[in-house]
């Protein structure tokens, strides 16, 4: 699939290397050799300037592409392929804008374990999915702007395979340049310069700088520098081997290409280069406290069910993960497991994907836990590459990933769903996510109906109060409470929910219409024909006026949903 692309994949390749050059321009071209304290890192993005940079960015198409662009857009296409045949689109092969920011979330959290604001996960709301387009945040409109310029382009029919690897492009390029900035702070708090060159441990200390003040967030002090590098000296032994190998395989890749009897100096752009790595893969480094975390609250569970009593969740003594979150907080994040009112139970999967546990964050994203669920649903996508399938295939492809029997009645609930939904199975359905759950309970969360969409997204807790942290008094409640006795019967059907989702499907003029709706669709037709001819006349008398006036040039007009 990657050999065969279309001409039209190449011109996106073009579109994309526009994209890059554009929104890098000023520190590609090179830098001022002044530092300038980065206040803005994290500063509240002007709308109109993204929208200039990425509308001019897009209408932009070059001749040809830089291989460095061309090779990452090809890891997108990769790793999204499979999932773009099985998600659901229209009579022109095309995708919808909820699975356009389905398939654009996924590729962010599975390559990098980021959270794009504007797009997480929404979950399985108490609202209209229409209304997760409604963001309040001025960074979280990026997103929708991206694909708004993506989607006028073809004239509102949708995003085609080649639409959505330029957004992504587009997207990952304005998270890296972002960086720079921080960048340019590691070099000033190692008293550099950045228009001079340095040496490969110079780069190395360089990076680590970088790292630490990502990790920061926005308490990082970008004035202090005897304070910076005695946080560095802490974490050196922790980041070291993780920047190294960045370095390392950055200099691999680029063997052909320099002298390997001079010595290696190293200009800004090429600390750039070897930051976007660090800044890709710090998601995957970073997981393994996640898969600890995994671990050890797995050990907890007795049932084997995937959860964790909150009394037993309270009383792990300090050490390398403390467990302090509120039930309020859990409950509203959907980890929370009430079924039994007296013995409230913590979701492990539901827990792991929660905001508390997203550690660095810039004006864009977040960094959070990367999701094991994804790695298998992307399985289902690649054996499957379509937006539904059988129970018996579904039920096949599960047993063939999993060592561990499926629990008594699993197999029917399966069954049940395809009934519902004409002998197949949605894929991208609630009620497939609640059965996955069932059967990978540590790795996939209980598709729980939240009332919030914003509950899931890291900024709608940052900074709160002390809504995060359980108190002291109901700690001590929780922990006084009797626990769940070891082999008490696990059933389903008391955590079963028929409540069905399709988030990412949205109907079309092809679908078949029957009783009121094609009444309702008639007599909606008449109406329009009716005003149509009462216009026609006004119309006509004013024809030949309008035409003096001259023609608006809408060839490009931007249909913002914000």
């Amino acid at each position: 699939m990657i050999s065969g692309r279309s001409a039209k994949v190449s011109l996106v390749v073009a579109a994309f290397s526009v994209i890059a050059n554009f929104a890098c321009v000023q520190a590609h071209a090179g830098p001022p050799s002044n530092f300038r304290k980065p206040s803005n890192f994290r500063r509240k993005v002007d709308m109109r300037e993204v929208e200039v940079d990425l509308q001019t960015s897009l209408s932009e198409l070059l001749s040809s592409a830089s291989p460095r662009a061309s090779q990452r857009l090809a890891a997108i296409e990769k790793s999204i392929w499979q999932t773009f045949q099985a998600l659901p689109k229209n009579s022109a092969g095309r995708l919808a804008p909820a699975a356009v920011r389905y398939i654009v979330h996924g590729y962010f959290a599975k390559e990098h374990g980021w959270l794009i604001k504007g797009l997480e996960p929404h979950g399985h709301a108490q609202t209209d999915v229409a209304e997760v387009h409604e963001i309040s945040i001025l960074q979280e409109k990026v997103p929708l702007l991206v694909e708004g310029l993506l989607e006028a382009r073809q004239a509102n029919r949708g995003l085609a395979l080649s639409d959505v690897i330029a957004m992504i492009g587009a997207l990952e390029q304005l998270m890296f340049d972002e960086s720079v900035t921080l960048l340019e702070a590691a070099y000033h708090l190692n008293g550099l310069a950045v228009d001079e060159e340095i040496s490969q441990v110079t780069l190395h200390r360089v990076l680590q700088s970088y790292i630490v003040l990502f990790d920061q967030g926005s308490e990082a002090n970008f004035d202090d520098a005897d304070l910076h590098q005695s946080m560095l000296s802490g974490r050196r032994a922790e980041i070291d081997e993780f920047e190294h190998d960045i370095v390392l395989n950055w200099e691999y890749a680029r063997r052909g290409t320099v002298n390997p009897f001079v010595p290696r100096k190293y200009s800004f752009q090429h600390a750039i280069e070897v930051m976007e790595h660090v800044a890709a893969d710090y998601g995957k480094w970073q997981n393994d406290e996640c898969r600890g975390m995994k671990s050890h609250l797995s050990e907890l569970d007795a049932e084997g069910n995937g959860r964790v009593p909150l009394g037993i969740f309270y009383a792990q003594p300090e050490g390398a993960y403390q467990f302090s979150e509120s039930s309020d907080y859990l409950r509203q994040i959907g980890a929370l497991d009430e079924s039994s009112s007296s013995k409230p139970q913590v979701l492990i999967a539901n827990y792991l994907a929660g905001p508390s546990n997203c550690i660095a964050s810039s004006s864009y994203y977040s960094v959070c836990c990367l999701s094991e669920c994804d790695h298998i649903f992307n399985e289902f996508e690649h054996h499957i590459l379509a937006p539904a399938a059988s129970p018996e295939k579904l039920l096949g492809l599960a047993q063939n990933m999993s060592d561990a029997a499926l629990l008594p009645g699993l197999r029917e609930k399966l069954y049940a769903i395809a009934a519902q939904n004409g002998g197949e199975v949605p894929l991208h359905g609630r009620l497939f996510a609640q059965w996955l759950h069932f059967a990978f309970p540590y790795e996939c969360p209980f598709p729980s109906v939240l009332e919030s969409a914003a509950a899931l997204t890291a900024s709608q807790w940052l900074g709160a109060d002390k809504t995060v942290v359980a108190s002291a008094e109901e700690k001590e409640q929780h922990l006084a409470s009797p626990h769940p006795l070891t082999g008490s019967t696990f059933s389903i059907d008391e955590q079963w929910s028929e409540y069905e989702v399709l988030p990412v499907h949205e109907s079309t003029s092809e679908q078949v219409i029957s009783g009121v709706g094609l009444v309702r669709m008639v007599v909606q037709i008449a109406a329009i024909l009716v005003a149509f001819r009462s216009a026609g006349a006004a119309w006509r008398s004013v024809a030949s006026s309008s035409s003096a006036a001259g023609k608006k040039n809408d060839d490009f007009l931007l249909p913002l949903r914000i």
